[in-house]
């Protein structure tokens, strides 16, 4: 599970960056790379979804640790 959760975070962690370089300089770096295709609707989709594990990620580390 904790690969998962690794794997999650890098996706997460990318799509920060890309939505970044939308609001600083206006370049979509997926639409950059793969251009208009449905491997970058697959792709927000994966990053959508590993954005949603860490939600539950963070929950469960609340329900763990209360303070």
């Amino acid at each position: 599970m904790e690969t998962l959760q690794k794997i999650a975070l890098v996706f997460t962690i990318v799509g920060a960056i890309n939505w970044g370089l939308i609001g600083a300089f206006d370049i979509n770096l997926v639409t950059l790379l793969f251009k208009e295709s449905m491997l970058t609707n697959i792709i927000y989709i994966l990053i959508a979804i590993c954005g949603l594990i860490n939600i539950g990620i963070l929950f469960m580390h609340l329900q763990r640790d209360p303070e």
